[in-house]
């Protein structure tokens, strides 16, 4: 039967299957009624090797003995069909359409089922099919011509495979089913896929309806025997010299008690045999089990196998009579005489043996005339979905197996055994039970040789016996429940319907009704069902015919059912008579096999095809089945009639029915169950590893953050210990005064964490807080305190203590042992008691010490409240007073008595505590003498600043120096006081410089000549610069105000500017002195500056609307980032266009393609993100080909392609691609969810790629695991998580090597995206379309690098600088060709040839060598500066060589581009613009012509001694710029603002010492020395003044973030307003 699908094939009359029968039969070993020996073999009997099997012997039949006569070459039949008939070679050909005899009748004509408005398919089967069995054929037809009918339906007919993709067409059960919804839930279907159908031409329209496929060949030409394709042939072939054209045995495979070749060889290869569940089971065996048979759906049932293994001795036995006969043909020449033989004679039984026993001898086949190639051989619709099924009502519940006949006339009737009845629970039958036989087909034929216990005997000639000894069932329209309801099928549905499935299966096929099907075989219609088979319904014919007849006429008249709606199976099967099929159904089954014979050039009986002589086709016309069977089995005249199709001699004991034998599972022997089928989850096996998998990768990713922080913490902690052996270093040092120095980490608030400290007790009455350079972070003064006290950590570690210091913030201490907080403890308390101040210890738990503690973070917001009052009192903002109204009493009291100390003073200030300006002013200021600054002594001080007019504020100064208040400030004095404002910003100068600078403004001020001046000396010395005291503040740091307030403040300021001042709003002009504002400058070389004009400034065209203001930006954001807008929307757009394309196939071009209907939207969501993935990894390659950038972007592309922006773009992509992978996992989760719980059959079909065993449930580990698709998506999911994960700013920061390590893996990751596609799970690969162009760029542009890396490149100069600076210059490769502003890859032979770090040269393009200025700030730079030290250098062996990869273009190398470029450096961020400085002197000298006028640059930097080599090369600048083109500002940004009381004086030495010397007083340089940062917005608009013609400038800035930031803002700012645009340029370090 033909299962699977559940059609048991076009399922002749086969057979098949299955139900639970309700048998209440106990085991018996005789029959009363039946006079006739029935042996049960003896469980007890004792296997003997003497009684194996037997051969046929000269004892038992005789043989057919053939003379052959064909000795010449002839053309054999092929195996699949092709060019049997040589006009039209596709016709009957294996897997091509059948054939419409009838008219389609589909819904929508072209694919849509029929029969829509037919009643529901089982409740016809229970209407017209369901009865009684037990009753025999009306002309004792034998059961061994129902079986043989479906060994004849499988070899002409397999239509039976399901279509891919799948397509349900699930029977409807009606609610309350008496077997399949007892407690009438209602909801339930019985599964059932449409056939497989042409998709090449059919189903596309009404002109092509949808045409099923036979997957085997229309023609008897021994497709059931040696298969449909030589391949198949050839597997089940021994192709063996010494036993020629025989087909392999058991016995051949050396199977223990196999014996003698009487059974063909097991599948231990693997064939693709039909291997569904056995329904009596209900778990999945392997198909190795089974017997090799041509027919892959041999082993259905016992009763189809015995037919199988018989046709297979047949072969063998001519097979051996040939080679006998001809012993120097070949094996491939015997095999292929023998096939022919066997076809020859299958056919002629088949044709003029069976047939007209089936369909009664009226419609014996007509005479064959001979070979017509115009005969169309195809087998039909209604011959595959209706007529040949009608075997299924003959068809009994069971088969007997019975011995030979004995001596005294009786035969054994053999009963089952706990071997083919295991489930029986020792209760065994007469008969093999029909049902319980499915897929278990072994079982009964291996108990003959392999059963212990039970005598060998030989199963086929049993099984023979059996069925040529017993009637089959009734010609009537009654079908066995074996098939009818327990019918083998899916795990999930393990007994259904088949008489059901074979009505839906006509409307699959689109059958008409069954009056159009009469009319068209030229037979009357049917108006009535009474008209149907009056013979049926008459009860002297059929007792139970009347009733059916009612309970149709019943039926039909309430659901308005008629004969011209009634399904070609339901009325044909009614026709049916004692006869046989009725006139449609044998009109349809003649008419099949006459065309079959007619319309096939191998038939035997064809004299033209040279195949066999007259002689040998009588031959074949005397053989019979009878004969066969006596030739292959020990069977005699005696043991059988001669028509096997009919009664025999040795009659059945009684007619089988369902009552008689076992019943169908899921019922037993004692026990019936209300539901008869069984059903499966086919999740079951997949939720622990679905669950574990998806949790592992979830904690694969977790461990690789953790093994990332991890790395990080280790790298950190093994620089602690580093650091703490130099921080003992250090405090070995700072103790050798005596002092006593502790080692911990300070606490400083739940925000700012805490910091590693040195402790210093003393010298002298205080307490020093260090860092671990030794730097001084605050100093406890223990003159104003009598006693401390010391918070001390009772509970939890044990590891926490905190001196409490009146008036200021606690100092809190953590160690890392109690013994260490104990020493520590004790080392302050002898500390505190030698400097007689007393002490008081007070343990308590670390929860309250929290809650007691003042940290610096508490005392900030005190100080914050206490400047935001003063401000508020001395200013008088309303906006401050708004402030503070909110401020309660408390905090008006705090305050109020809140005093500075010395060092919090200092800090407001930004400067250090043992500053002389620090003392000065603080002593100034401590009116009281108390060692703190109360509320109204520093709001007395702010009012002067901020009411106080300019003489005011001198003499405030020059109070500050007069020491001994006697009014006068000696020469020392006034030098004291200027060494002091150097001091604040690490300055040194020169003794002769000093004096040179005290006596030039002395002179000025009329007092040159005198030791002493008085305070008017003073101002009159401030001359022409005392006007700058007006705007002179005591500016505090953004540290003691919030942002709002210093905002505030610094607005005061500036309302309190006159015109000029205010017209100072940029570098150049705030730092000039108003001679040089007006042109007069007296400097000996080029004046700085020069045109840029103060009184002229143009006014803003700016709007106060905020809409146009904000549109005005967007304007300009446009403008100046177009390109950048562009690619990027271009990219967006490509890549939501290739997610869309797929999304859109998927779910709408294969809207009902299998995996859409079984994963839904999530197959678009996966398909959509692959794709994407795809692009996205394919294009970031491009992203990375650093050669191809660089040299393009020296081309006119680099107008239309942002180049500069590579990085930023990977970063983009990378991202992009990112989320596609999450997402493409995300869906994965779901559809392998979905797909896990689909049949094995389904998945298949859905993956044909994908091999499983038959046997095998593929689990969702099987795809992740087992499969390559699944397996390298695994895989690649864990090397993306490594790179990403080792990619963040963190992982770069603290683990570099991982990162480089880990990033290095793309290749292996394209690899695996490969593989991954290359498994074709639901789609053709097409990656390769994507990857192939950047894939090939990538690698030549890589080839570049690689050739370069190779080349070892010695060092011939290293210099440490100050800041941790170290100076690398090495030989220029030859043909390295770059442009200043670039960056070259380095890496060291000795730390690594493949740790390649990135740095910017430092060398100009006509330098004979480069150079690299790097500062060590991390592992590797580290592990530099140790390696390349001169102290260290052994003559020699001279430094480690380099490799060098690059030059790489970035944004700063098209300086020269713009008419006026600004270049900004910060710390280290200066290295791009030493090589752009050089490179424009040098092109400036030699009068290269360029598009860039004019260069400023800006150095920001904390103090010039930071960078002193940067200095040299300014210098040389400056001396070589013979043409003014480039301006040089330095920032020392120790300051936050410019009017400041500190940095005035130090503004008004230096513009006196370069009015004398033409240099900065501090650096020795022309360029001006500004102390403060850089106020960007305000020198970009004085730029457009003086540049009005320019229309864009180029802003390019190098240093840390909040510098570039701070650029880049003030960029925007001033492209919202009219005028030219700012394009900003910026790199981080």
């Amino acid at each position: 039967m033909r299962g699977g699908a559940g059609v048991l094939q076009a399922a002749i009359l086969l057979v098949a299957v299955a139900c639970v029968v309700h048998a209440t039969t106990t085991p018996t070993t005789t029959t009363a009624d039946v006079n006739v020996t029935m042996a049960t073999t003896s469980q007890s009997a004792v296997r003997s090797t003497a009684g194996t099997p037997q051969p046929p012997s000269d004892t038992g039949g005789t043989g057919v003995k053939i003379n052959f006569e064909t000795y010449h070459e002839v053309e054999y039949a092929g195996y699949d069909g092709w060019y049997n008939n040589r006009a039209h070679p596709e016709w009957g050909i294996a897997d091509s359409p059948l054939t419409r005899r009838l008219p389609s009748h589909y819904q929508d004509g072209t694919y849509e089922p029929s029969g829509w408005d037919r009643p529901n398919p089982r409740t016809l089967s229970e209407l017209t099919m369901k009865g009684l069995t037990g009753m025999g054929s009306f002309r004792n037809r034998s059961a061994l011509l129902t079986f043989f009918g479906q060994q004849v339906v499988e070899e002409i007919l397999d239509a039976q495979r399901p279509g891919c993709p799948r397509e349900y067409f699930n029977i409807k059960i009606p609610t309350g089913d008496p077997e399949y919804d007892p407690d009438g839930r209602g909801g339930r279907e019985i599964p059932l896929l449409r056939s497989r159908y042409d998709m090449r031409i059919t189903g596309f329209s009404p002109n092509f309806p949808r045409q099923q496929l036979n997957e085997i060949t229309a023609f008897l030409d021994g497709g059931l025997m040696y298969g449909v394709t030589k391949a198949w042939a050839d597997a089940l072939r021994l192709l063996s010299s010494d036993k020629r054209g025989r087909l392999a045995s058991c016995t051949d495979q050396g199977i223990p008690g196999c014996v003698n070749d009487l059974y063909p060889a097991y599948n231990t290869i693997g064939l693709p045999m039909a291997n569904p569940p056995p329904p009596r089971d209900h778990y999945l065996k392997s198909s190795r089990r089974f017997f090799k048979l041509g027919n892959p759906r041999g082993n259905e049932n016992a009763f189809l196998l015995t037919f199988g293994v018989l046709w297979y001795r047949w072969h063998n036995y001519l097979a051996e009579q040939i080679a006998d006969n001809q012993p120097d043909w070949s094996d491939e020449r015997v095999f292929n005489e023998a096939r022919k033989w066997v076809i020859a004679t299958h056919q002629k039984i088949v044709l003029y043996d069976w047939l007209p026993d089936f369909l009664g001898e009226a419609r014996r086949p007509a005479e064959y005339k001979g070979y017509s190639s115009a005969i169309h051989p195809g087998v039909t619709h209604v011959f595959q979905s209706a007529a040949m099924r009608w075997g299924h009502t003959i068809v009994p519940p069971g088969v007997y197996r019975r011995s030979r006949v004995k001596g005294d006339g009786t035969c054994d009737w053999r009963k089952t055994s706990m071997f083919t009845s295991p489930h029986t629970n020792g209760y065994y039958f007469h008969g093999v039970r029909t049902c319980n036989s499915y897929w278990n087909s072994v079982d009964p034929h291996e108990e003959g040789f392999k059963a212990e216990g039970v005598e060998p005997f030989d199963g086929v000639e049993e099984f023979l016996l059996g069925l040529s000894s017993q009637v089959t069932e009734r010609e009537d329209n009654i079908i066995t429940e074996d098939l009818r309801g327990r019918v083998f099928g899916p795990l999930e549905f393990s007994r259904r319907d088949l008489m059901a499935i074979n009505i839906q299966r006509g409307r699959d096929h689109g059958l008409p009704d069954y009056n159009t099907a009469r009319v068209e075989y030229g037979l009357p219609r049917r108006e009535d069902f009474a008209d149907v088979n009056p013979w049926l319904f008459n009860a002297s014919n059929v007792a139970h015919g009347p009733e059916l007849l009612a309970n149709i006429t019943t039926f039909a008249a309430a659901n308005n059912w008629t004969t011209d709606k009634c399904d070609i199976w339901v009325c044909g099967l009614l026709e049916t008579t004692e006869a046989g099929p009725g006139e449609l159904f044998g009109a349809v089954i003649k008419d099949q096999f006459e065309r079959i014979r007619d319309g096939d050039r191998f038939w035997y009986e064809n004299d033209k095809n040279g195949l066999f002589t007259k002689g040998e086709i009588e031959q074949i016309n005397n053989i019979t089945l009878f004969d066969i069977i006596k030739s292959v089995t020990n069977i005699t005249d005696a043991d059988m009639q001669s028509n096997p199709f009919t009664q025999s001699p040795c009659f059945q004991p009684k007619q089988l029915s369902e009552f008689d034998m076992e019943p169908c599972t899921p019922d037993y022997v004692n026990k019936t169950v209300d539901f008869k089928r069984q059903t499966f989850d086919y999740f079951t096996g997949s939720a622990a590893s679905y669950i574990l998998t998806f949790f592992a990768l979830g904690l694969f990713v977790v461990g690789c953050i953790a093994v990332l922080v991890y790395m990080a913490r280790d790298r950190q902690k093994r620089e602690a210990i580093e650091k703490n052996k130099r921080r003992k270093t250090t405090a070995a040092k700072h103790s050798r005064d005596g002092a006593t120095i502790i080692l911990a980490t300070e606490y400083v608030g739940k925000k700012e964490g805490e910091r590693s400290v040195q402790v210093k007790l003393g010298t002298g009455k205080e307490i020093k807080v260090l860092n671990d350079r030794g730097k001084l972070l605050r100093t406890i003064d223990l003159r104003n305190h009598n006693q401390l006290v010391l918070y001390v950590e009772a509970d939890r570690h044990r590891t926490q203590m905190a001196i409490h210091v009146p008036k200021e913030y606690d100092l809190v201490l953590n160690f890392e042992y109690t013994e260490d907080r104990d020493n520590a403890l004790m080392q302050v308390e002898d500390f505190l008691g030698t400097v007689e101040v007393g002490r008081r210890r007070q343990e308590m738990k670390s929860k309250d010490l929290m809650n007691a503690i003042v940290t610096k973070a508490d005392r900030q917001k005190q100080l914050e409240k206490f400047f935001r009052i003063i401000f508020a009192q001395a200013f008088k903002e309303e906006k401050a007073r708004e402030d503070i109204s909110s401020f309660d009493s408390r905090d008006a009291k705090d305050v109020l008595t809140c005093e500075l100390t010395r060092a919090e003073f200092a800090e407001s200030l930004s400067m250090k505590p043992e500053s002389l300006f620090v003392e000065q002013m603080f002593n100034l200021v401590d009116k009281d003498g108390s060692g703190y600054i109360n509320f109204r002594e520093f709001l007395d001080v702010i009012i002067i600043f901020a009411k106080g007019n300019p003489d005011e504020k001198a003499k405030l100064m020059f109070d500050m120096y007069d020491v001994d208040g006697d009014g006068k400030l000696s020469r020392e004095e006034f030098k004291t006081m200027l060494k002091s404002m150097m001091d604040m910003v690490n300055t040194e100068v020169e003794q002769e410089q000093m004096d040179m600078l005290v006596d030039s403004m002395m002179e000025q001020g009329g007092v040159r000549d005198r030791e002493q001046m008085t305070q008017q000396d003073f101002i009159n010395i401030l001359g022409e610069h005392k006007q700058a005291l007006s705007n002179a503040a005591l500016n505090l740091g953004a540290n003691v105000l919030s942002p709002g307030d210093a905002a505030r403040h610094q607005q005061t300021v500036l309302k309190r500017e006159n015109a000029p001042l205010r017209a100072r709003k940029t570098i150049i002009r705030a730092y000039q002195g108003p001679e040089e504002r007006n042109g007069a400058s007296n400097r000996p070389s080029k004046r700085i500056g020069e045109g840029l004009k103060v009184d002229t400034l143009k006014e803003k065209k700016y709007t106060s609307n905020p809409v146009l203001k904000k549109f005005n930006a967007f304007k300009r954001y446009i403008q100046n980032y177009r390109l950048h807008i562009f690619w990027l929307t271009l990219y967006t757009l490509v890549t939501i266009g290739i997610f869309a394309e797929r999304a859109y196939y998927y779910s709408v071009e294969r809207e009902h393609a299998g995996l859409r209907r079984i994963a839904g939207y999530g197959v678009t969501v996966t398909r959509g993100a692959a794709s994407g993935m795809m692009w996205a990894y394919s294009i970031i390659l491009v992203t990375m080909c650093r050669n191809t950038i660089t040299h393009m972007r020296e081309t006119f592309l680099h107008l239309y392609i942002p180049f500069d922006s590579a990085i930023a773009l990977h970063k983009i992509i990378a991202m992009t691609a990112l989320f596609f992978t999450v997402m493409h996992c995300i869906g994965h989760a779901i559809n392998f969810y979905h797909i896990a719980t689909q049949t094995a059959d389904d998945l298949t079909c859905l993956f044909r790629d994908y091999f499983h065993y038959s046997n095998e449930l593929p689990k969702f580990h099987y795809w992740c695991f087992a499969t390559t698709t699944g397996m390298t998506g695994i895989l690649l999911v864990l090397v993306i998580a490594v790179m990403y994960v080792f990619a963040t700013q963190y992982a770069r920061r603290y683990v570099f090597k991982a990162f480089w390590f880990t990033h290095n893996l793309y290749p292996i990751m394209y690899i695996l995206t490969v593989l991954h596609g290359s498994g074709n799970l639901v789609q053709e690969p097409f990656f390769y379309y994507f990857f192939l162009g950047p894939c090939i760029l990538f690698t030549l542009d890589k080839l570049v690098s690689i050739s370069r890396k190779k080349v070892e490149i010695p060092v011939v100069k290293v210099e440490h600088l100050p800041s941790n600076v170290t100076m690398l210059k090495f030989k220029r490769p030859t043909n390295f060709d770059y442009k200043s502003g670039q960056w070259v890859r380095i890496a060291s032979a000795a730390l690594g040839n493949n740790e390649y770090h990135p740095f910017t040269l430092t060398s100009a393009p006509h330098e004979d060598t480069l150079s690299l200025h790097i500062r060590s700030v991390g592992p590797w730079t580290n592990n530099l500066r140790k390696t390349y030290d001169p102290t260290k250098l052994q003559p020699d062996f001279g430094y480690p060589k380099v490799f060098v990869d690059g030059p790489y273009g970035e944004g700063h190398q098209d300086w020269y581009k713009y008419p006026v470029a600004v270049l900004i450096g910060g710390g280290i961020g200066v290295t791009p613009f030493a090589a752009i400085l050089k490179d424009i002197v040098q092109k400036s000298g030699q009068g290269a012509k360029f598009n860039c006028k004019k260069v400023y640059f800006l150095w920001v930097t904390r103090t010039q001694k930071q960078f002193e080599w940067l200095t040299d090369i300014i210098r040389e600048v400056e001396e070589k710029d013979k043409n003014d083109l480039v301006s040089v500002h330095i920032f020392i940004t120790q300051f936050y603002q410019k009017f400041d009381l500190r940095t005035t004086m130090l503004y008004i030495c230096e513009r006196h010492f370069q009015r004398i010397s033409g240099r900065s007083l501090f650096t020795g340089l022309n360029s001006i020395t500004h102390f403060g940062r850089p106020n960007f917005e305000s020198f970009f608009d004085t730029l457009q003044d003086e540049h009005p013609e320019v229309n864009t400038f180029g802003v390019f800035s190098c240093g840390p973030p909040p510098m570039t930031y701070t650029a880049d803002k003030a960029c925007s700012e001033m492209n919202k307003f009219d005028g030219a645009s700012f394009i900003h340029h910026f790199e981080n370090f």
